[in-house]
């Protein structure tokens, strides 16, 4: 997956397609909801971190240009990613883990995946209505080649990782042609997958085991996993503290409850600067792009998610329990 994710950063595919939305607002809610609705598309495909590590820094060099508001478009920006991803089982590590562990068919995850989408956009429209409007100069576009052949083939093969993440064919098919493309393309593109996100979710995994094998801890958590709300409260509470990817790992153990846990884990990926690595991404961006302070970018960033934490954790509540 990391090895796809590269090659479409590689062809540039988003930069083109962000460009060419951005070319065509005419005031900061505008520019704001291109960014939103391109963060919500790319991160069902490229997963939350590669699509804030690419638009972020595009919104902030546009905004930092024109004197446009920072905090909350970043914000919803970020949010979008999030919300995305939890949309397909691909989109974001725990959804993946969630397929495998229960081995869940699409038609269910679907039926859970569509109504959380549907809530979460209610929040990013309720969000954007404190965006400052203010006109913005027309956006010049950046011309940027699209390689058509090597394209398709990414498309391809992106199909047949997908493909593996839901049992269709057996994964090692995808990730041999995944590697096969890259080196194709360009063998010093394998020197820049991020292995640093495979090892640090790797680190995850084995903390999380390590945890899971201490008797009190374990007694703990399989005490609170006794019903729908409980497993649904402790998944989105419990990622505030330790992020959602390993509070999954850790609550899958002692639960059944899939459905609850697939809300908890997504849902509490807003919250906290820890609720998600995409949420650490996007305030990483933020110090190396942003030009407000630091600390009112976090404070704002940390508001703006509690409030959708609310509002959305309200909605996950009643779609768990209903």
């Amino acid at each position: 997956m990391m090895t796809v994710i590269q090659i479409f950063e590689h062809l540039h595919i988003l930069d083109y397609w962000a460009y060419r939305l951005t070319s065509r607002a005419n005031n900061t809610r505008q520019l704001t909801w291109w960014f939103i609705f391109l963060a919500i598309f790319a991160s069902m495909f490229l997963s939350n971190d590669v699509t804030v590590l690419t638009l972020i820094p595009l919104y902030l060099r546009v905004a930092k240009k024109y004197q446009l508001p920072e905090i909350l478009p970043v914000t919803l920006i970020g949010m979008a990613a999030n919300f995305g991803s939890a949309f397909t089982p691909f989109g974001n590590t725990h959804n993946i883990f969630l397929m495998h562990q229960f081995q869940i068919n699409l038609k269910e995850f679907f039926s859970w995946s569509i109504p959380l989408l549907a809530c979460s956009f209610l929040v990013l429209v309720l969000l954007s209505l404190f965006l400052r409007n203010v006109p913005v100069p027309n956006v010049p576009t950046e011309h940027i080649h699209i390689q058509i052949r090597p394209t398709i083939f990414a498309v391809i093969v992106a199909c047949v990782v997908f493909a593996g993440v839901i049992g269709l064919v057996p994964a090692w098919v995808g990730a041999v042609l995944a590697i096969l493309l890259s080196v194709a393309l360009d063998p010093k593109d394998m020197k820049d997958v991020d292995y640093a996100v495979v090892l640090t979710f790797a680190g995850f995994f084995v903390i999380v085991s390590v945890v899971g094998q201490i008797p009190w801890v374990t007694h703990f958590i399989a005490s609170l996993e006794n019903s729908e709300d409980s497993v649904y409260l402790s998944g989105v509470l419990t990622s505030q503290v330790i992020s959602n990817v390993p509070s999954t790992v850790l609550l899958a153990r002692f639960t059944g409850y899939v459905e609850a846990l697939f809300y908890g884990s997504n849902i509490g990926g807003v919250g906290t600067l820890v609720g998600s690595m995409a949420n650490l991404l996007v305030f990483k961006q933020y110090l190396v792009y942003g030009s407000r302070p630091h600390a009112r970018f976090f404070v704002g960033f940390t508001v703006f998610n509690l409030v959708a934490l609310v509002i959305l954790g309200c909605a996950g509540y009643w779609l768990t329990v209903r």
